[in-house]
Order: C-alpha cells, then structure tokens, then sequence
C-alpha cells in the first residue's frame, strides 16, 4: 500500500454542522445520520476534496460512475438530491456553487481530522442511546409529516403512523425518531414486530429491544416495572398483525409511566385512549401536465423512483420526454413508496413505456428483490446452510428439541430426544455437536448445565419437525415430560424459596402451556392433559396467574373429557376453579356452585381431607359475599368433622370461624378463634404433595386479627398485625393476598388512624398492582378506599368514577365490603348538599348490614347517619341525630368495640357542644376515652381530646 491510500483510510472533513467520513459512506448531520445514496455521497466526496476548487462534470461523473458513460442528466439529478440533503432547497447555496457550463465548486470552509477519527468510529459518531436501525436511502418527501410527527409527540405520548401497507410509515418513524435522540434521558428504542407470531411475545419483544433482561410469566408487568420511572421513547414497528396485543400492551406502559412515550406504525389505529392517529398518504405526484425534469423533480414520488432507478442502473437518464410516463407510473402507483422503488428496480430489464404497460399485473411485475423480507430469505439460505450439514440423527434430535420453549436440561433433552435408532448415549452426543455448531447454545443454571435454542432455529426446526411426521409422537413425550417437571416443581415449592423457586421455574411455564395445548388437540393425549393440569395448579398459584389457571381448569373440566377424568381427579380441578374465581372474579354464584359439586364428589370418595377443603371454600365464599352467618355454619360443620376424626385440621375451622364472628360482631369470641388458629402447629405447615389453589390461611387470619384489635381500641397492636400481614403476603409473591391484605386490612386501620399519607402511598401501589395482574374487582375496591381517603382528607371526588367501581364491587358480589362503600357515597352526597340523597344511601347500607347479619360496621353507619342528619337541619334533626349516636354507642358496647364507642361519643358531645343540650354526652365520650390503653396518638382519640378539653 502507498503512503497515499494509507492516508486516504485515515480522512473526514466537517463543514457546518456536518461530518463526512468517505471510507465509511458516512455523512453525520449533529447526531443524526444523512440517508443520501452512494453515487450521491461520491460526488460530494470529490468536491470537498477540492474544496473551492472548480470540479468539472467530466470530473464528477467518472468519480461516480468509473467506467460507465452515462449522460449529464444523471450528474443532474444526484446534485438535486445531494442539495436537498444538505437543506439548499431554496435560496443561495450555502455549499455547492455551479459554474456554468464547467462544473461545480463547494464553497463552505471544510476542516479535515485524520487517523483519531477513522480509527475509531464511535468517536465520528457521538454515542447515542438508542438501537435504531441504519437507514441507506434518503427520506423523501417526508419532511413535513416528519416535522409535524416529532411536533405531537411533544403534546402527547402515543401517536400511530397509520397508512397501507409500503407507504413509508417505518421510513418516517425512524427519521422522527432518529431527531428524538437525545431529548429523552434513557434513550430512543426501535421494536420490530413484523417476524412476532404470538401475541402473548409483544411484551417480551418491547423488553429485548430496550435490554431489559428479565424471565418472568408476566412479562407484561416486569416490563412496566423496569420502565416506571424512566424516560423513553419506543418505536413499535409493524403492529397490525397483533393489533389487540399491542394496544394492550401499550395501553398498560402509559399507564405505569408517565415518561413512556410511544410512536407506533400500523395499518390501523391502535384504538388506545390518547392516540393521536397520523395518516401517511402516498408521496405527492406532479400532475400530468408536467414537461420538464427539472419541474418533475421537485415531487417526492418522482424523486424517489429516479433515486432508485438510478441506483439500479448506470445507463438510466432522466429526460424531459420521460417525464409524463414516470408520473403516469407514480400515479398509478398511488404514490407508495414501496411500489415506486419496486418498479424502479425493473429498470434495467423494461423501458419506461414497457413498465408502464405492465403495471396492470403489478403483483407479479413488483417482486424482485421484494417478495418476501430480505431478512428472512438470508436468514433461511443460512439455515439451510447450517442444517444441510448435519448427519441425520442430528437433524432429528434438532426437530425434537425444538419442542422446548425455554432452557432446558440434559434430562429433559433426553426425555423428548430418545426415538427411533437413538438411544441416550446418541443423544448426550448429538447434543454435545449441536452446542458446537452454535445451533444450541449452553448456559449455567442453579449448578446445572441449562440448553436453549435461539428463537429463529427453533422456529426453522419446529417447520421441520411438522413435515417430519414425528409431531405428534414429540409431542406426546413432551407433554409428558412437561407432566413430571410440573411434579418436580410442587415438590420443590415446599423446600426453595420463593425467590429461588420463580427463578427455577418461571421460564418454563410456555413448556406447560405448549403441552397443554397439544394434550386437548385433536389428535392429543387428554389423561395427560387432566393430569398436567392439576400438577400445574400450584404453578399458576405462585406465579399469579390466576385468570391462565381458572381457564385452563375449566378446559379440563369439559363435559368432553368427563371419560379421560377420576372423580378425584374432577374434584380438584373443581375446588382450584371455585379458588381461581373466587380470588379473581369475586364470589359469583359459579364459585359456590362448584364449591358444592366439588363437596359432593368428596362425601361420595369418603375423602375427609377434601371435605374440609370444599368446606373451607364454601366458607370463604359465604364471607366474602357478605353471608357471615352461612360462613359461620360451614366453620362449625368443618370442626365436627375434625372432632368426630380427631383431626388436627380443627384449626382450619377456628380460622374461619374467628373471621365470621369478626364481620357479626362478636370480636372477643372472634378474636379467641383467631389467636388460637395462629398459635396452633397446624397454621404452620407446609403442604408438600399440595395439587389446588390456596393460598396461606395464616396470612388471611392475621388480616382479621388486625381488625379485631383495631375495632377493640388496640390502636397499635391492630397496625403491627397489619404490617406483618402485608409482609408474610409480599413474601408469599401472590398478587391476590397482597391485594387483599392491603385494601381490606391494612389501608382501613391507617385512614382511620389518620396516616393519609402511608393510605395514599399503598392505594397507589395496589391500583398499580392490581392493574398489572389483571385483578379487576381489586382495582375496583382500591378506587373505592381512596373515595375513603379524600372523604377523610376534604379533597375532591369523582362521583362517577366512584359509581363505576361501586358497579364492580356490586357485579363482583364482593358483600363484604359493599354496605361501606355505599355509606361513603351518602357522606359524598351529603358534603354536596344532598342530605335527602345522603340518607338514602346510609339507609341502604344499614339494611345491606340488617339482611346479613355482619353488625360489625353498624355502629359506624348509625353515627353517619346522624352526621347526615344533622347537615339536612330542620326541627327534628338535633333529636333524629342524637338518637342515631346514642344507639351506636350502644351496639358498639355491646360489640365490645371501642373504636366505633369512641367515635359515636365523639359526635354525639361535638353535637351537644355546638347546639347545647344533651349533658350526658361529655360522660359518653369520657367513659369511652378513659377505656383506651394506646394508640393515644391516632386521629380519633387526639380528636376526642381536643373536644374535652372545649367541654
């Protein structure tokens, strides 16, 4: 090599705000890349190294086009696009000069960098925090959508770019997005889901493109998790395959981060509240009456095909005569940028006039290079490459392990691999080639060696396997291999962690789906179907997934499949759906009706352990629904069935027993059951051969204890019960008791202890929560106790948001909570000025406590009322009110509730004070006052002592 072209590897010259880096057919505007073509970018090579010097055509083109004679016209055409991409659209040049009838000179003054530039390319090119693809044609035509595009996406945080299909929607988005870089903290992410197939992958698609490196089965909330406080812009590409998954998926990331902004292009709106719809119509076409190339080059559609026509082709000239056959081409074309580049591409095969003639068979006339993504066809050549090179019985171990979903294991590969002429020892060692040959790769994993096949190999030998003939025989020994892992799984959940557990497992669960899915097809394996089913249920239980298994339990319980299923077998799959709803859905009349058809199997077995599990469930269900008294009839029926067994599983039933007795009103027998279940051996243990829903009865038990104290005045021990409850339920990892310790135990005691602020910071977390995992009813009762927190702390409400959630709740039959929220829309209309209304309200929710039987709340709803009373006025009113707070004082001391005595005192003497009269009530509120041992500092009792301290 001479001196000379050594130095020419090491060159880059600057002018304005531009880079140009010859060797590397680079030219950096700021930070962002110039899409400018090759002959284009060579010509402007050749004048900034003459930089004020006049460069003749003849110069030019044989610098552009060595050894091809072309005409002028091309030099012509490349200079447009050259000053286009430079911004001398209009007025003087700023950096190329012409010299009539010589050639051309560049003006600007031009600096040269040498070796540090070219030797290390990142330093030519800032570093950018984004992974957007490299463009290598210019955007044209596009500058005002760009313009306009990059403009709404700063007023709002989704815009689609929608049109048909090749118009240009993925050219625009990455030029919008390619001017965002740098204007958010934590970059600008490109996510092609055009090669997606599974809906249920868009999540994991968006995660891998913006390096989140997480293995969960909710992927979905992950996500969100790790994009929560972040700002960033992500670029969905190709959504209209999967539009339902994508508008979920971006529906869920605006929701839980108000930094996610997203640029979508689709076919279609997303329909996602707050989308604001950008549709991209083809390029601008001259009209007919055009004569000149001059004139015709000033519209995008003709600009774009005579770009790619000449890149085609060295011998292409655009001639004035040209020009109305060009834009007919267009015209027909509709301006589609696709199209046009397309038939510009036949250029160098068909004259003008003859590739417009052929346009009226342009499916067939605009293949080429085309007719499928490039991508995809040299990704096949160099699978087939790969795969052509195999022996036979490594082809066939390659189909068979393409069953696996995730990582999996020596055993497992062996467990499906074995077949016809291959043993284990055949393959221990195609495997060991494989991994080789990079066609499966190997990682470490809890000390065991792990294997996984890349997404496309597994999707190049899953093609394989399906025309193999062997499917469904894979098929069959993966289901059953997937039946033993579920196994394994519920009997390491007794002895790992659950940190370690979900770690283990979580990226198997798609193995799980996939089997099932193939064991209920037709033709499928249905026993191992049931089977695999049931073994699975503790799985969905730890992974939250609770919707997935009440689905996948009722698939298996399908009048269909009533031969491949024992009555045992029928029995469990029955209590895990009546569990799954019951958690997700509420306490729906389906939930007791397969409570009870799920006891009937167990009395019909003699299965007395079971027994007591349906009875629990019916339990459960009573309680919840608001029905404590049938709750508490099941409980007893549950200890005689322990006592006449001498079981120990009695506890179980003080469990629920103490739970019912809370909600009647009987909190000192109530709590004797509780503490007596906690205290019992029984509460602690582990089941290890555990095959249907549940969850820790101990973390229900201690929500309820929580209650009770706090209802009995233990102020302070009622919040250390409570934040232990919500501890054990954020290490159990259930969404579930998580949602429930936190909205029906611990967010009640802190808005009546008067800590707004803790109230609002887990209200916030569990609307998220509950959200993220699809728990809609529990999003529900959380919109309702923050309707508790406002009311509490004088802010404003949204009556009809409330009305909607309150419509949940009700739909749910969620009764336990119910008759609460409905006296907290009498005390919203009644701040209103709607005492009529008020009353209304309070009325109802007395009577909802009155049909029930759950007394446990009455007091309260008695002193409301007497509030509301008191704010309608008139005659009665001062009588009506004090009769209201007198008789909950004495249901509250017949409950032996402090609490509720406390705070009817509270406004029977407030009332006394403002209106006078009523001397007893100063004595009332004394004596309820002078109960309390703690809790001194919560909001009721410093009220009460402020108030004594007026009377």
């Amino acid at each position: 090599m001479t001196d000379h072209s050594a130095e020419r590897t090491r060159r880059s010259y600057s002018f304005g705000p531009f880079l140009l880096v010859p060797e590397q057919q680079l030219l950096v505007e700021g930070e962002k890349r110039v899409r400018i073509g090759s002959r284009a970018l060579d010509v402007l090579t050749a004048l900034v190294e003459r930089s004020g010097q006049v460069v003749e055509k003849r110069d030019l083109i044989s610098r552009a086009w060595p050894g091809v004679t072309v005409d002028e016209a091309n030099l012509k055409v490349n200079m447009g696009l050259l000053r286009r991409a430079l911004g001398e659209s209009a007025g003087p040049p700023r950096y190329i000069a012409t010299v009539v009838g010589r050639g051309y000179r560049f003006i600007a003054p031009v600096a040269s960098a040498g070796l540090e530039t070219t030797e290390n390319p990142e330093r030519v090119q800032p570093e950018r925090n984004h992974n957007l693809p490299v463009g290598t044609a210019n955007v044209v035509g596009r500058a005002e959508s760009i313009a306009s595009i990059s403009q709404d996406l700063g007023t709002t945080r989704l815009v689609s770019i929608v049109g048909v299909g090749g118009v240009g929607k993925t050219t625009v988005a990455i030029a919008v997005a390619e001017g965002m870089v740098g204007r958010f903290r934590d970059g600008v992410w490109f996510v092609d889901l055009a090669s997606l197939k599974d809906e249920d992958r868009v999540p994991d698609a968006i995660a891998a493109s913006v390096g989140l490196a997480a293995h969960s089965s909710n992927m979905m909330a992950s996500l969100c998790a790790a994009v929560r406080d972040h700002e960033v812009l992500l670029v969905l590409d190709n959504c209209e395959h999967m539009i339902e998954a994508v508008a979920l998926c971006v529906d869920r990331l605006l929701a839980c981060s108000k930094g996610v902004n997203i640029l979508a292009t689709s076919r279609e709106p997303l329909g996602v509240r707050g989308e604001r719809v950008r549709r991209l119509a083809g390029l601008e076409v001259p009209p007919v009456s055009l004569t000149t190339a001059d004139e015709a080059l000033a519209y995008p559609a003709v600009q774009l095909f005579v770009d790619h026509a000449a890149d085609r082709s060295a011998l292409f000239q655009l001639r004035d005569h040209d020009v109305p056959v060009i834009v007919d081409i267009c015209k027909k074309l509709d301006g589609v940028a696709l199209a046009i580049e397309l038939a510009a591409t036949r250029i160098d095969t068909f004259t003008l006039p003859e590739l417009l003639e052929r346009l009226d068979d342009r499916f067939r006339l605009l293949q080429g290079r085309r007719a499928g993504p490039t991508r995809h066809r040299s990704l096949l050549a160099a699978m087939d490459w790969s795969y052509d090179l195999l022996p036979y019985s490594q082809q066939a171990l390659m189909h068979r392990l393409s069953m696996f979903s995730a990582p999996f294991s020596l055993g497992a590969a062996c467990a499906v691999g074995i077949g016809a002429n291959m043993d284990e020892i055949q393959v221990i060692e195609d495997l060991a080639n494989l991994v080789a040959k990079s066609l499966i790769s190997v990682e470490a994993q809890d000390g065991e060696m792990n294997y996984r096949m890349l997404d496309s190999t597994r999707a190049y030998a899953l093609e394989k396997l399906s025309k193999s003939g062997d499917l469904r025989r894979v098929s069959s020994r993966h289901a059953k291999y997937a039946l033993e892992l579920a196994e394994q799984a519920v009997v390491d959940s007794a002895s790992l962690n659950p940190v370690d557990w979900r770690n283990r497992y979580t990226p198997k669960i798609d193995d799980i789906r996939n089997a099932l899915t193939f064991a209920f097809s037709d033709p499928g394996d249905r026993s191992t179907g049931i089977r695999l089913t049931i073994a699975a249920i503790p799985w969905w239980e730890r992974l939250s997934l609770l919707d997935e298994c009440r689905l996948a339990v009722s698939r298996a319980l399908d009048d269909r499949y009533a031969q491949d299923r024992t009555k045992r077998e029928e029995l469990l799959l029955l209590l895990s759906l009546g569990a799954a709803q019951l958690f997700v859905q509420g306490p729906l009349q389906e939930v007791k009706q397969a409570f009870t058809k799920a006891l009937e199997i167990a009395e019909a077995i003699k299965d007395l352990d079971l027994q007591m599990e349906c009875l629990r469930g019916l339990s459960q269900f009573g309680l919840w629904s608001g029905d404590a008294r049938s709750s508490l009839s099941i409980a007893a029926r549950m200890r005689e069935i322990a006592y006449n067994q001498e079981d120990t599983t009695a506890a179980s039933a003080d469990a629920q027993a103490g739970s019912a007795l809370q909600y009647l009103g009987d909190l000192a027998t109530a709590r004797k059951h509780l503490e007596s279940f906690l205290a019992s051996p029984t509460s602690r243990q582990v089941r290890s051969d555990a095959t249907r829903f549940e969850f820790d009865q101990r973390i229900e038990v201690r929500g309820s204890l929580a209650m009770v104290l706090w209802l009995q005045g233990y102020s302070d021990q009622a919040l250390e019960a409570a934040r232990q409850q919500r501890q054990e339920a954020e290490e159990s990892a259930h969404a579930v008791p998580r949602c429930a310790a936190i909205l029906l135990t611990y967010v009640c005691i802190t808005v009546y202890v008067g800590d707004y602020d803790e109230t609002e910071r887990m209200l916030d977390f569990a609307d998220q929560y509950s959200a993220e995992h699809g728990l809609i009813l529990w999003k529900a009762v959380s919109e309702c106790m923050r309707v508790k927190l406002h009311l509490e702390t004088g802010r404003p409400i949204d009556l009809g948001s409330y009305e909607s959630a309150l419509a949940e709740v009700r739909s749910g039959g969620l009764g336990l909570r119910y008759a609460p929220f409905v006296a907290n829309y009498g005390h919203v209309l009644s701040q209103r000025g709607d005492a009529q209304g008020a009353i209304s309200r309070i009325d109802e929710a007395i009577a909802l406590y009155g049909d029930s039987g759950q007394d446990w709340g009455l007091p309260e709803m008695l002193s409301m009322k007497g509030n509301f009373l008191l704010a309608g006025g008139g005659a009665a009113a001062l009588q009506a009110a004090a009769d209201c707070y007198e008789r909950a004082i004495a249901l509250a001391r017949q409950h032996g509730s402090l609490t509720w005595e406390l705070r009817a005192a509270t406004q029977l003497a407030q009332m006394s004070l403002t209106f006078g009269g009523y001397p007893e009530a100063k004595e009332m509120l004394i004596s309820a006052y002078e109960k309390f041992q703690e809790g001194f500092w919560t909001a009721d009792l410093q009220r009460a002592k402020a108030l004594l301290g007026e009377l």
